[in-house]
């Protein structure tokens, strides 16, 4: 069902349904049951202020409860701090758009990451409403990410990673370790419970498969290709840890780092470097090739410096 409100930011405006069987009197009361960690003084404000609509128009504060109604609103925006860095668009056609992710930026808004993420970024920067991605990196993770035009083809594009038939390869800088030998292909059992940040190797059937490849050494840290057959939650960073290897920047394994939202220094030495998939609509193989380094592999000293003075993002409503 297409919204009345049109997109804000960037962000499209949520959409709720109320349920089939009416139990409150009105729809604020609905609301204020719905969105417990919204100050019921706030959603009242929003009522009055006709920032909540309906399908035939404003909710008013004292408007009874109609059941299987549609209500769309946008939320409060948090204060964010920004990501210094900006996005480099590696490929643009009238149907896709590959960008470098750099680290620290969220692919889509989640949590206390709502405007300064790489999606709301794009629609803002290239004019394009409709952007939405084809699949996702971790924040702390730079490099390739896909993103489709027009909301018609997502799905196409979407059920090529869904289905691993997207050939995707990483880079990585870690320790070097002269014992560890490579080439080899890692298999185990990842476990990523919800609520919990981490995930975890267990015993039980193999669910997660990457190909470990060392590139090069020098100084001590060595590089390496990954290139995952599986898409478990922190494969490749809990593969290497595995290894004995740990991602330098890694702030999850082997140890959890408590690290301040605004400190941009020693990011997580993995990018994202090469897309490869046949093109669902047009049959081509395409093939996508990052243009961002690793920074420690480049210059150590340049990846260990701090990096400070980050501009804040203000929060808007």
């Amino acid at each position: 069902m297409t919204s009345p409100l049109p997109q804000r930011h960037g962000l499209d405006p949520v959409r709720l349904r109320t349920p089939a069987e009416a139990s409150w009197a009105t729809m604020r009361d609905h609301l204020v049951d719905r969105l417990p960690r919204v100050d019921p003084a706030r959603i009242d404000a929003m009522l009055r202020e006709e920032r909540i609509v309906g399908r035939h128009g404003p909710i008013a504060l004292d408007a009874p409860f109609v059941p299987d109604e549609f209500l769309w609103f946008h939320r409060d925006l948090p204060h964010e701090v920004r990501v210094p860095f900006e996005i480099g668009v590696v490929h643009r056609d009238e149907h896709l758009v590959v960008v470098d992710k750099p680290h620290f930026l969220a692919t889509i808004p989640r949590g206390s990451h709502i405007l300064d993420t790489a999606l709301v970024r794009l629609r803002q920067e290239l004019d394009l409403p409709t952007l939405s991605p084809a699949h996702r990196l971790d924040r702390p993770t730079a490099g390739l990410l896909m993103f489709v035009v027009h909301r018609e083809r997502r799905g196409a594009y979407q059920t090529l990673f869904r289905d691993r038939r997207v050939r995707k390869t990483y880079e990585a800088v870690a320790r070097h370790d002269p014992a560890l030998e490579l080439p080899r292909t890692v298999e185990s059992r990842i476990v990523k419970e919800r609520g919990v940040i981490r995930a975890f190797e267990e015993p039980g059937p193999v669910n997660a498969v990457t190909h470990v490849e060392l590139l090069a050494v020098r100084d001590g840290l060595a590089r390496y290709r990954l290139v995952p057959e599986t898409g478990r939650t922190h494969q490749l960073r809990v593969h290497m840890n595995g290894l004995g290897v740990p991602i330098l920047g890694d702030d999850f394994y082997p140890a959890l780092t408590e690290k301040p939202l605004d400190d941009f220094s020693r990011p997580l030495q993995l990018l994202a470097t090469t897309l490869e998939f046949r093109d669902p609509f047009s049959g081509e193989v395409r093939r996508f090739t990052s243009r961002l380094d690793l920074r420690a592999w480049s210059s150590y000293e340049q990846w260990a410096a701090p990096v400070r003075d980050a501009p804040q993002t203000e929060g808007r409503t």
